[in-house]
C-alpha cells in the first residue's frame, strides 16, 4: 500500500470539517446517484465483483483475472487487466473496508496511479438508495505527472458517467 493510505483514511474521517485537507497531488472525484431500488438490492449488485466488467467502458478492455467466484470481504484481493490509451497494464486492488450493506473501500496496490482509494457508500432514503462514490487519486511521478491531470480527470469522469448509465440499465432503473 502507498505511503498515502493513512493520510487518505484521515481525510475520509475529517473531510466534512476540513474539505480541502487533501495532501499535495491527490485529486478527488465524487458523485452521487439516487436509485429507486432498496438498499439491499443495490448493495448486492455492487458486492459481486463480476459486475465491474459489465459497468466498465468497453474501450478499456477490462478483464478480471482473479478466479471466480470472488468473495468480497475485508482483505479480498482482485487482479484485473485493462488498456488505457492503448497501453495494457495490470491492476490489483484490496478491499480495505467492508460494511454491508452500507459501504466498502477498494485501494489500488498495483496499477497506473500512485494512489487510488475508492469509497463506495450506500444509504437508504425512504426505500430508495443513495449511492456515493468518492475516489481519491494521485498520478505517478508527482509533480511531473500533473501534466497529465486534465486528460486523466476527463477519463475518470467519462468512466464514471458510463458506469452510472450501465448501473441504471442493469438494475432496471
Amino acid at each position: 500500500m502507498s505511503d498515502y493510505s493513512e493520510v487518505i483514511r484521515a481525510h475520509r474521517r475529517d473531510h466534512l470539517a476540513r474539505p480541502h485537507s487533501l495532501p499535495r497531488g491527490v485529486h478527488r472525484h465524487f458523485e452521487s446517484t439516487l436509485s429507486p431500488l432498496p438498499l439491499e438490492k443495490v448493495f448486492e449488485f455492487f458486492s459481486k465483483a463480476e459486475n465491474l466488467e459489465a459497468i466498465t467502458p468497453p474501450e478499456l478492455k477490462f478483464k478480471i483475472l482473479t478466479p471466480r467466484p470472488i468473495v468480497l470481504t475485508t482483505g479480498a484481493l482482485i487482479d484485473y487487466r485493462l488498456t488505457l490509451s492503448g497501453v495494457p497494464f495490470g491492476w490489483r486492488t484490496r478491499i480495505t473496508h467492508w460494511d454491508p450493506p452500507y459501504a466498502f473501500v477498494d485501494e489500488q496496490l498495483k496499477g497506473p496511479y500512485a494512489v487510488w482509494h475508492h469509497t463506495h457508500t450506500f444509504a437508504d432514503e425512504g426505500g430508495k438508495t443513495r449511492m456515493d462514490d468518492e475516489v481519491l487519486y494521485k498520478l505517478p511521478l508527482w509533480p511531473l505527472g500533473e501534466v497529465a491531470y486534465p486528460f486523466v480527470k476527463g477519463k475518470v469522469e467519462r468512466i464514471f458517467r458510463y458506469r452510472r448509465t450501465k448501473v441504471r440499465e442493469m438494475l432496471g432503473v
